[in-house]
């Protein structure tokens, strides 16, 4: 009995133990929420209106005018931008954003991915991690932008989408990312980055009058690089802020089900303590009897 005792302590030092870790991951993630939660919540206003602004000018203005990011053209080559996060212990996060990705890609442009042509940017390791191994074309080019967050590196990767977009390296530019609605929830998404997406007009709604200086084209042309950059940033924050309502989520499960496993194991613990003072117990009295008799 005394090895079934040894086993079952053993058991609840190392849950002890986990709990602390789970404790801590949970502190620091919501340490790092708020400051990602700020973040996102004061960028997120400043994004909204300024696409809405350029949904609406694209809307009211000729193809020409409006540039070559507004340009619908045939698909034959798609970009996928998946954002993830570079570590685990988030739950389903990172799972769900690969599952997303993953049926976007085998669903909406299947004759494109058996040819091929479809290629994945990850932004975050676990994405690239799990889709690389899965035989998907991925690019891992701006995967460590977590690394050293800023606009600059973000912008980088809007840059490099915007040019293959004007190349016809790409068709249509896909972003795959969480959208952050609070500490224990998230909304997985895709976004159409490029071409631009029109804005749907609604019967009655009155045409948007703008007045343009110096004048639309150079405007257009100047506006929508800045627009698309700011856009992908949003994702980017959103995604990050994402992230860490996941794990602190997480954490605090996982604290919770080692409580509930500590009970469990010092009740275990309780019955076998008592089973083995019972057995002694009954050892003494039959050795008492014994010795009586």
């Amino acid at each position: 009995m005394s090895g079934a005792l040894k086993e079952v302590r053993n058991r609840i030092k190392s849950v002890q133990s986990t709990q602390q870790i789970t404790k801590a991951m949970k502190m620091v993630s919501a340490a790092k929420l708020r400051r990602a939660q700020d973040g996102i919540q004061q960028m997120r206003p400043y994004a909204k209106k300024l696409q809405e602004m350029l949904s609406n000018i694209v809307s009211n203005t000729e193809v020409e005018a409006g540039g070559a990011l507004t340009v619908e053209r045939p698909i034959e080559k798609v970009l996928v931008i998946l954002i993830t996060s570079d570590r685990g212990l988030c739950g389903g996060y990172n799972a769900n954003l690969v599952k997303l990705a993953k049926a976007t890609i085998l669903e909406q442009y299947a004759a494109q991915h058996a040819k091929k042509n479809v290629t994945v940017w990850n932004i975050g390791k676990k994405g690239w991690e799990s889709l690389s191994k899965q035989g998907f074309n991925t690019d891992a080019t701006h995967k460590d932008i977590f690394l050293h967050l800023s606009f600059e590196a973000v912008q980088a990767c809007a840059q490099a989408a915007i040019n293959g977009f004007l190349a016809k390296d790409f068709d249509v530019v896909e972003v795959v990312y969480s959208e952050f609605k609070n500490a224990a929830s998230q909304r997985f998404q895709v976004e159409r980055f490029l071409p631009i997406p029109k804005m749907e007009k609604k019967a009655g709604a009155a045409k948007a009058d703008f007045i343009f200086e110096p004048n639309k084209e150079q405007l257009i042309a100047e506006l929508m690089p800045k627009i698309l950059n700011t856009q992908l940033y949003k994702a980017v924050l959103d995604a990050h802020a994402s992230e860490h309502g996941a794990r602190m989520t997480a954490m605090d499960k996982a604290t919770e089900n080692a409580g509930e496993l500590l009970k469990s194991l010092k009740i275990s613990y309780n019955r076998a303590r008592q089973a083995a003072i019972t057995t002694e117990l009954t050892e003494i009295v039959s050795g008492a009897a014994a010795l009586q008799g």
